[in-house]
């Protein structure tokens, strides 16, 4: 690793912060957990996050395992980072800080708003699952420019970014009315057409319901 600093402590906990403590690190995987980005769509999701900063955490990462570049086949053809096997255990651990920093002070004094990467962790973190015993669904998210595909079987929701092959019900909506829904707790039927659902309406509500509003 290029990362120097270390606790030089054998506890578990401390060896895992060597790999994944140093500022930024953490909101990279956040960015990564739901499907590759390119360097150019993490500095989109971290806009607080310097050039210089980015990479060599990026650097860091790729060393350690966590993460890995690769180039994408036609038409893109783009170089991606995408998180490894192990990085995507870290999955748990990002949804229960969330969970854990609902209860810390707001904050007061920000332009930022929650990005699309931010409301699908929310939407884990949030998530009751023992509500969802019954429901097998598959739904098609678009939020502003970003597709997903959440898929729910046997009381289990996985989100991936990128387009179903088929859906039960299709949603389109923008970040502030997703983070209404997901994380206020508001319905939909309040949400007139800022809210397009096609498919199984009574699906998706149902889902909605197994989310714990804040």
């Amino acid at each position: 690793m290029t990362t120097v600093r270390t606790y030089g402590d054998p506890c578990a906990a401390a060896r895992a912060l060597d790999v994944v403590g140093e500022r930024w690190a953490l909101m990279i995987i956040r960015e990564l957990l739901f499907g590759p980005k390119r360097y150019s769509d993490l500095q989109t999701g971290l806009p607080g996050a310097s050039p210089t900063v980015l990479s060599q955490r990026l650097r860091d990462l790729e060393e350690s395992g966590v993460i890995l570049r690769r180039k994408l086949g036609p038409p893109a053809r783009a170089w991606v980072y995408e998180l490894t096997e192990w990085g995507h255990e870290l999955e748990p651990v990002l949804i229960y800080l969330g969970r854990w920093g609902r209860s810390s002070p707001p904050l007061t004094h920000t332009t930022m708003t929650l990005g699309t990467d931010s409301l699908m962790l929310a939407v884990k973190s949030h998530l009751n699952p023992g509500l969802l015993a019954g429901l097998e669904a598959l739904f098609r998210l678009e939020i502003d420019e970003d597709v997903f595909t959440l898929r729910i079987s046997d009381g289990v929701l996985a989100i991936q970014r990128g387009e179903p092959q088929r859906w039960d019900a299709a949603v389109r909506t923008d970040p502030a009315t997703f983070k209404a829904l997901v994380i206020d707790g508001v319905p939909v039927s309040q949400l007139g057409d800022r809210v397009e659902l096609i498919g199984d309406g009574g699906a998706f509500e149902r889902f909605l319901g197994a989310l714990v509003a804040t």
